[in-house]
């Protein structure tokens, strides 16, 4: 009788120490309880850290350094991505959704695709929607409503992020304004097109050297030589993925600093402010 006793007391006591275990370890995130989400590029990873934080993991398709335009995905990549419940599509008609989004959805039949470029009006000759601050808010709001509907039990700690980080864009957008209002030369001298929208929000106008995705002519250089002269442009803005080579024809010739500034760069803001201090010297 007293050895059932004793081991009924055991038993009891094993019990308690386990929910008070469990209980302890209640609210804590662990690396498995992690939702895994998939993105095209990585200023979308910045975001999506920024409203997800800790209760996300993010893949990012095209790497850094890597041109979308070309990129093909490694088997690794697939196989992570097999994993993944939502893909934060752009949804600009970025090239490398254009050549592989229903690839990728093959590979995860049941993954989630979220457009994140709904609510912004598109321009076609120019997918970098997200080069706008005012455009970036639009895409975290539609990253946080995915994430609130996918994980509902976090919207707390969603909506807290996500207004912190909109306050971030909100102050650069403001920035933006303050500085480009009532300057006069309203013209920058761009190697790609990836600054459209960017222009269309702050009222620039941008020249392209690079046309329809191929280098220049020579007729085309000099027209563009004779307008950068004209209009005193002292600043040539490339990106890294970039052919210098005619950027830096037309430096020589109009004796224009070149700027790089990656427009696929994962640190947005701290990509877009140091933008911002280039446009101040145009």
């Amino acid at each position: 009788m007293k050895k059932t006793r004793i081991f009924i007391l055991t038993i009891i006591a094993i019990i308690i120490c386990t929910l008070l275990y469990t209980t302890s370890k209640m609210g804590e995130t662990s690396p498995e309880e992690k939702i895994i989400v998939a993105t095209s590029i990585m200023p979308q990873k910045e975001f999506i850290e920024a409203v997800g934080g800790d209760k996300v993991k993010v893949i990012v398709m095209v790497p850094p350094g890597a041109n979308p335009h070309t990129y093909e995905p490694q088997p690794s990549q697939l196989r992570e991505l097999s994993k993944a419940r939502i893909y934060f599509q752009i949804g600009s008609g970025i090239e490398f959704e254009k050549t592989w989004m229903e690839r990728l959805k093959e590979q995860n039949p049941n993954i989630k695709i979220i457009n994140c470029s709904k609510g912004i009006k598109l321009m076609k000759e120019d997918p970098h929607i997200w080069t706008s601050p005012r455009n970036a808010i639009i895409i975290v709001e539609n990253i946080y409503k995915a994430l609130i509907e996918e994980d509902p039990n976090h919207k707390e700690y969603y909506t807290e992020n996500k207004d912190k980080y909109v306050t971030r864009l909100k102050k650069l957008d403001e920035q933006f304004n303050q500085t480009l209002t009532g300057k006069q030369n309203k013209k920058i001298l761009v190697y790609h097109p990836a600054w459209t929208y960017l222009c269309r929000d702050y009222k620039l106008e941008q020249i392209t050297i690079e046309r329809e995705g191929k280098e220049p002519s020579p007729q085309t250089l000099a027209k563009i030589i004779q307008e950068a002269k004209k209009d005193n442009i002292r600043i040539i803005i490339v990106s890294p993925q970039s052919n210098k080579q005619s950027a830096q024809a037309i430096a020589d010739e109009i004796g224009a600093k070149i700027v790089t500034i990656d427009p696929l760069a994962e640190n947005y803001i701290e990509n877009m402010e140091k933008m911002l201090q280039t446009l101040k010297s145009i």
